[in-house]
């Protein structure tokens, strides 16, 4: 049987750049997860983790143990793809796809295409404005973590309402875009916040995948470099995607818990293939 030709590999087997140090990264952030456990009622605490975002609060909650050298591994094993937003990696002789496809499935998280993604039309309103003054941001800039941190440790005596907002917010800066710490996030894709249902049933996932995969595009790895987004999903897609793998090293969780993203608590170390 004759087999399609696949694209040829980024590295040359066998010379695949040595990992030089951790991948930075930015989406796990303790002093954010503990200021906003601080900031909450345990109710709000509660409804935020059951909320359709609230799968980013259950995943850091859980302790997942971030395997650097395996993610690295992986993206030393990358074809050459010509899409952006697909990833191909060729581990043995089978080809393993990673896309918005693969992450919903692991993320559970809302990946509806909508016109104008990252561009919404979002009305700038004085109640808006208020809220951006008492966060401590300019009124056309995104916050950054960094603001968040220090908003939520003085919200106490904001509207249930407002720290709410906050508290997405929080996801939104930490984890769907994972930016430094003290980098302002897109304020087009923040000022949702203002309208809670918009907020929450926006597509996110979409939002979170387009972040991670622009972050990885044409990304040197030869020497240290950092990811923006949620890259901690590459590291449960090759649980998913490599058979035994997830098994042997993944520290599966009783029951398998729904997403996959929260199936695994992960292994730290050189052990990982």
């Amino acid at each position: 049987m004759n087999f399609p030709e696949l694209p040829r590999r980024l590295y040359t087997l066998g010379e695949e750049p040595e990992p030089h140090n951790s991948i930075s990264y930015h989406t796990d952030n303790t002093k954010l997860h503990t200021a906003l456990r601080e900031a909450l009622t345990d109710a709000e605490f509660e409804e935020l983790k059951e909320s359709r975002l609230g799968v980013f609060i259950k995943f850091k909650e859980q302790g997942f143990g971030w395997a650097s050298r395996l993610v690295h591994h992986l993206l030393g094993l990358k074809l050459d793809i010509k899409k952006k937003y697909e990833m191909w990696c060729l581990v043995g002789p089978e080809p393993a796809r990673f896309s918005l496809l693969e992450f919903e499935n692991i993320t559970g998280l809302n990946c509806d295409y909508i016109e104008d993604l990252e561009t919404p039309e979002c009305e700038v309103t004085p109640q808006m404005v208020s809220f951006w003054e008492m966060m401590g941001v300019h009124r056309e800039a995104g916050p950054s973590t960094d603001q968040i941190i220090a908003a939520l440790k003085r919200c106490g005596d904001w509207s249930r309402e407002d720290r709410k907002r906050l508290a997405y917010l929080s996801i939104f800066t930490g984890f769907i875009e994972g930016k430094k710490f003290s980098s302002a996030t897109r304020a087009t894709l923040a000022r949702l916040v203002m309208d809670l249902e918009r907020f929450e049933n926006y597509p996110w996932g979409r939002v979170a995948f387009k972040v991670l995969m622009d972050s990885l595009w044409n990304k040197d790895i030869t020497g240290c470099y950092t990811v923006d987004g949620f890259i901690q999903v590459l590291q449960v897609w090759a649980y998913e995607a490599i058979p035994g793998l997830g098994a042997s090293i993944g520290l599966p969780r009783a029951n398998s818990p729904s997403p996959p993203i929260l199936a695994y608590d992960g292994s730290r170390g050189r052990r990982f293939m």
